[in-house]
């Protein structure tokens, strides 16, 4: 059953239009509704394409995080083969948020990171929502070490509201392990490509998204801080949170603009929740496009320098 959002209301209305018509014709064979149905899609169409044309910062959020939209197990599921998942930092246990392992995209062996939400109660307390505790950032080190060694490509698929915040998280070292894997994306030898998939948050999206080419989709975020932790802070009034994502600069077009990310994937009116099929396969085609443009004839310290340099020029353009 789709899941309407607020804003989509008169799609949500029409398309219900639509059903009661078809229950109603499922009883009565002899009902023709076939024009009165072709009619009220057509307005369905329309009535999305114009809501999706002049979405605000703030519906982008809601769109990034619709519990439909397509996580980084739908992505494995549809676009990587020969997936073997690997687990545990080797120093305290295993982090479900954060997924990692190896498989091939295109035929292409790489290492794959991201963070996983989950799509049920049983799976998103597994996943802990996507955010993730030291654990998961150290063992997304030992991959991208392993990765490094073997001359392996990386892949992240961003998707989470922000690292774990716990107490727990907290004494065994959030914060440096955080620091650690964004170091060890950056000093990666081999290329390495981000994508923001729906939310990416604060620190706990930058520690694998520190990359040679970072993409979002269309309606996708990322930010220094959530919309309502923003307006916590700004105004002490998390309901302000629709201000602060139009002040804080969070969608794709603006990143592109402000040089932090470097391209943006696609998505059909009414997102990547009701074309999943479709926006996996664009993002399949990005990745595939980079894996074979993007390495070229550098070695492993002229990787690392494009990467320093990347940065290093975020926000020039505007200066």
């Amino acid at each position: 059953m789709q899941s309407y959002l607020d804003f989509e209301k008169p799609v949500a209305d029409l398309e219900g239009k639509i059903s009661e018509l078809k229950s109603m014709a499922a009883g009565d064979r002899a009902v023709g509704i076939d024009e009165e149905v072709t009619r009220l899609s057509a307005r369905a169409e329309e009535a999305l394409a114009e809501i999706y044309k002049k979405l605000t910062p703030w519906q982008k959020t809601q769109v990034a995080r619709h519990p439909q939209r397509p996580h980084l197990s739908d992505y494995l599921r549809t676009i990587v083969t020969e997936w073997v998942p690997l687990a545990g930092d080797r120093k305290f246990g295993e982090d479900s948020a954060i997924q990692a392992g190896f498989g091939r995209i295109g035929g292409t062996p790489v290492a794959i990171l991201g963070q996983e939400k989950g799509s049920s109660t049983e799976t998103r307390l597994k996943h802990n929502f996507g955010m993730a505790r030291p654990e998961g950032y150290r063992k997304a080190v030992r991959i991208m070490d392993m990765a490094d060694r073997f001359g392996i490509p990386v892949v992240s698929f961003i998707d989470t509201a922000g690292a774990y915040p716990g107490i727990g998280a907290e004494e065994r070292g959030q914060a440096e392990a955080i620091a650690r894997s964004t170091e060890k994306s950056l000093e990666l030898g081999v290329p390495n490509i981000a994508i923001v998939i729906g939310e990416g948050g604060s620190g706990g999206a930058i520690a694998i998204a520190t990359a040679n080419r970072v993409l979002m989709l269309e309606n996708a975020i990322y930010s220094v801080i959530s919309p309502e932790g923003g307006a916590s802070i700004l105004w002490r009034d998390a309901a302000k949170a629709q201000d602060a994502a139009n002040a804080m600069k969070i969608t794709a077009q603006d990143l592109l603009a402000f040089g932090v990310i470097d391209g943006i994937v696609p998505e059909p009116s009414g997102g990547a929740h009701r074309h999943a099929e479709l926006v996996m396969n664009e993002t399949k085609k990005a990745i595939e496009s980079f894996l074979v443009t993007f390495p070229g004839r550098m070695g492993r310290l002229e990787v690392r320098e494009h990467r320093r340099e990347k940065f290093l020029a975020i926000g020039s353009a505007l200066v």
